[in-house]
């Protein structure tokens, strides 16, 4: 049996509902911030819960015009934790500032007790990143925020529907970015992002600089960027967006279920902790597993698409290497790095392809 990890050929299948909404915006000619980008933004905002989205061009761009918004630049330091996609760090990096890293904790995301320790006069923001679907503890990190006078900048590019305590992942700080990258939970045929806020005076910048800082066609306020939510990918995600309720339940379903099954394999599988105030989402299903590079190679030869993420920690990358970190500084991710394995949990599987996974990763340990 195959258990696919990519869900694009079964979501797409019927593509002819899409292509007729792209139809209408190639008879409108209204291809630039046009009528579908205004509608989808309004249906994310309410989603969320928050008073303002504004459509960019991708989520690295939704996490570097928050930064650029809230005049982060050189010689700036800005934390978050080094157990994310590069995209995180690489937002922080092109705004010209410098990433600090601070450990994750049993639940993969950035350990909020140790961001104060990290704190310098430096410093100019926080932003947590909602790995995996996984709400980071947003009720200290904005404590310690509030007390230093700090932006937070969210990085929920992967949690879309998340929640701490009913509030969704993205609307606690001054900003929240998310992706509608192909292969995240509420995906269009392309690179596209969102932010969200509750700031008008943030909206009104983000507004200028995703469009070359253009007042209207003459006026020109600020030197802002090319990162305009494409009406075509717009289209998409106005028809996506009223499934992402089911989309969300049916991944809750598989990886509660995969919890249940796996949690049974104790001293081979260790699921992280699952605490009862926040509603996990499970972009990636992640859990830590004994001799993962043999259990790895074992389900994709049975035609399990398991994955690793990622193997090898932002800190300890190349890309890093200015920034002094070495093996060792951050513990708790890179032991994550060495364990972890990422199952197919996503929405268009069936529960036959759940029981036959979890039915293989006890015949290996058998």
């Amino acid at each position: 049996m195959r258990v696919p990890f990519s869900y694009l050929e079964e979501q797409f299948k019927d593509h002819r509902v899409y292509l007729d909404q792209i139809s209408e915006v190639v008879t409108t000619g209204d291809y630039t911030l046009g009528q579908a980008v205004t509608e989808f933004e309004q249906r994310f905002a309410a989603l969320l819960g928050a008073k303002y989205a504004i459509g960019v061009n991708s989520g690295t761009d939704a996490l570097f015009l928050s930064l650029k918004a809230m005049g982060v630049g050189p010689g700036d330091e800005v934390i978050t934790t080094p157990n994310t996609f590069i995209a995180t760090v690489g937002a922080i990096v092109a705004a010209g500032a410098r990433p600090v890293f601070v450990d994750c904790n049993d639940e993969y995301v950035i350990n909020a007790d140790l961001i104060e320790p990290a704190i310098t006069s430096r410093t100019r923001a926080i932003m947590p990143v909602h790995y995996a679907g996984v709400a980071a503890d947003m009720d200290k990190i904005m404590t310690v925020a509030r007390r230093h006078g700090l932006p937070v900048i969210e990085d929920a590019c992967q949690a879309i529907l998340g929640a701490l305590h009913g509030k969704c992942a993205g609307t606690f700080g001054l900003t929240g970015a998310f992706s509608l990258h192909p292969l995240k939970n509420l995906n269009v045929w392309g690179d596209s992002g969102v932010i969200i806020t509750d700031s008008e005076e943030i909206r009104d910048r983000l507004v200028l600089l995703r469009n070359h800082g253009l007042l209207n066609r003459d006026e020109v306020v600020c030197f802002g960027y090319n990162s305009r939510l494409d009406t075509i990918q717009a289209a998409v995600g106005n028809h996506l967006i009223q499934e992402i309720h089911w989309i969300t339940e049916t991944r809750i379903k598989w990886a509660n279920r995969l919890d249940q099954a796996l949690s049974q394999l104790s001293g081979c599988i260790t699921v992280p902790r699952r605490r009862p105030h926040k509603r996990y989402v499970h972009h990636l299903y992640m859990v830590q597993a004994r001799d993962r590079d043999k259990l790895l190679a074992f389900l994709q030869n049975c035609g399990i698409e398991a994955k690793v993420h990622y193997p090898i920690p932002l800190h300890l990358q190349r890309c890093s290497a200015h920034l002094g970190y070495k093996a060792g500084d951050f513990p708790t991710t890179e032991g994550l790095a060495q364990s972890i394995i990422t199952l197919p949990a996503h929405q268009h599987l069936k529960e036959e392809h759940i029981d036959y996974l979890v039915e293989k990763t006890r015949e290996f340990y058998s």
